[in-house]
């Protein structure tokens, strides 16, 4: 296993571990632990009031996470719960929350003389652990949830159990998938940089590459640390290499299983792109001002302006439609 080689030169066996590694669980539980901010927890109180006894959980994530600055941008939560009917009066948004997980909602609130923005994503707590497992195919919840992520609100310890086993299981999903694409030598830094790179681009955000490097930077320690633990529950053979206090790692895996990778994520990324504008069409009937925040998200993750008309701002779904076209023009779609 990749972990049992840490300090020796050899190649060492793997072997596909059924439990997560204990290190990596402790290692979740520990950066999952953040207080929230009185802003983010104005934000928290608001969505249990809409919602109630069916939140299991609040996750929080994303850019605002990152920086500290919960009053710029957008604070982005999940909203984990026990069953999609239980949180909506209308059937239809418990239907299309099922079959497109997550049904995304936006939420602004006064406080203390400026305005915190949240966008806040429902999806069921069985949906998180199976987006976080190998049996999830699309790396939009895996590719999410590998990263730092801030386990604010659970119901009860059961609840923070399981959502602890799926963030570490999406570490050791995204692993297994981005391990096979990767130069078999590689340091922490190529891999996560790598990878979540072969994520976004699996959707609707073609990040800069600046951005990409900053993603890893911003939590270095974390990826390195959890970097050698996860190779213990990969399946592949792997060693870790220290050559002077300069940590890397070389796995070996077959052509055959580097080639099926690149197929899929080829195939990862045209789905991606289809499942975005289904989203952002699904997001049409939950956003206040969709059009704006769908404007808003365009120019943000892939730097280009959309201009739409007043006649077009009041028909979102032509607009959805409208936007596509014009940003695949402008060579959006990468």
């Amino acid at each position: 296993s990749g972990g049992g080689g840490r300090g020796r030169t050899g190649i060492i066996s793997a072997v596909i571990v059924m439990e997560i590694p204990s290190q990596l669980l402790a290692k979740i539980q520990q950066a999952s632990k953040r207080e929230a901010s009185p802003a983010v927890s104005a934000l928290i109180n608001e969505i249990m009031l809409r919602h109630g006894d069916s939140v299991q959980g609040i996750l929080f994530y994303g850019s605002c996470l990152r920086s500290g600055d919960d009053l710029e941008g957008l604070v982005d939560l999940y909203v984990l719960v026990d069953d999609y009917r239980s949180v909506y009066r209308r059937t239809i948004q418990a239907v299309l929350n099922k079959l497109l997980p997550p049904n995304v909602f936006y939420l602004d609130l006064p406080f203390n003389g400026h305005v915190v923005r949240s966008k806040y994503a429902v999806l069921s707590l069985t949906d998180l652990l199976k987006g976080c497992s190998m049996s999830w195919f699309h790396s939009y919840l895996w590719g999410r949830f590998c990263q730092p992520t801030a386990l604010l609100y659970t119901r009860d310890d059961q609840v923070t159990a399981r959502v602890h086993k799926a963030l570490a299981q999406a570490v050791i999903t995204f692993m297994r998938r981005v391990l096979p694409r990767i130069q078999s030598e590689f340091s922490a830094r190529e891999l996560w940089s790598k990878g979540l790179e072969f994520s976004y681009r699996a959707e609707l955000r073609a990040e800069r590459p600046d951005k990409l490097v900053r993603l890893y930077e911003a939590a270095g320690d974390y990826y390195e640390d959890i970097t050698p633990i996860a190779l213990d529950a990969v399946p592949y053979f792997s060693e870790i290499i220290n050559n002077e206090g300069c940590v890397s790692y070389r796995t070996r895996i077959s052509n055959h299983i580097r080639l099926v990778s690149r197929l899929t994520w080829g195939v990862r990324r045209l789905q991606g792109k289809i499942l975005s504008v289904l989203r952002l069409l699904k997001g049409m009937t939950t956003f206040e001002g969709g059009v704006d925040y769908i404007l808003w998200k365009i120019q943000r993750h892939s730097g280009i302006a959309v201009d739409v008309d007043a006649r077009l701002r009041r028909h979102p779904l032509l607009a959805m439609w409208v936007l596509s076209w014009r940003l695949y023009r402008q060579g959006g779609f990468r």
